[in-house]
């Protein structure tokens, strides 16, 4: 069965320019939620007018099911917890996304220190094992570069390496000591 020829949305009368529109939005927030910049970016690259596109997103936020800071709360939650970001590289990617400054601040401002640096430890505590038998300072400069992406500030994550390489160190040697016995 042949398609129909795709018809760029100005050729298409309003009402229909509209509901493919509706249709391009409901289809991205049935994957997941969306910030609106997000919607507005894929109608633009999908060749929507802006009028159309702004008309829509209204809606679609008065009826809520946009939102800007509840996505933000989720993103925070998100991608703290699976990919191990500091509250600084959650704010850039926020930002990235569309959402407002305030709003960005606000929702990563949920991870507190403590969590961050519980998250830093794990983090570190997981790389170790892949090091393989690496000095200490190559194991301290590679360590420092994989916080660093993760968006960890450098003297949190010098204080939380060395205290994890101190541990670490101490852990192997008695590990050793009892393969000698």
């Amino acid at each position: 069965m042949a398609r129909a020829p795709k018809v760029p949305p100005a050729e298409l009368p309003p009402e229909e320019r509209y509901k493919k529109a509706k249709e391009i939005c409901f289809d991205l927030l049935a994957a997941r939620p969306r910030t609106q910049e997000e919607l507005r970016q894929a109608l633009h690259r999908k060749g929507f007018d802006e009028e159309t596109s702004e008309t829509l997103l209204g809606k679609l936020d008065r009826a809520g099911l946009v939102n800007d800071a509840e996505f933000a709360e989720l993103w925070v939650k998100s991608r703290h917890a699976n990919q191990g970001l500091s509250r600084t590289a959650l704010v850039a990617e926020l930002r990235r996304k569309g959402v407002d400054d305030e709003i960005a601040t606000q929702a990563a401002g949920e991870v507190d220190r403590e969590s961050e640096e519980q998250m830093a430890r794990e983090l570190v505590r997981k790389r170790l094992g892949s090091l393989g038998n690496v000095d200490e300072q190559t194991a301290l400069r590679r360590l420092l570069g994989f916080l660093a992406r993760k968006g960890y500030p450098q003297g949190l994550a010098y204080t939380v390496i060395r205290e994890e390489l101190r541990e670490y160190g101490a852990e192997s040697t008695l590990l050793d000591d009892a393969v000698i016995d």
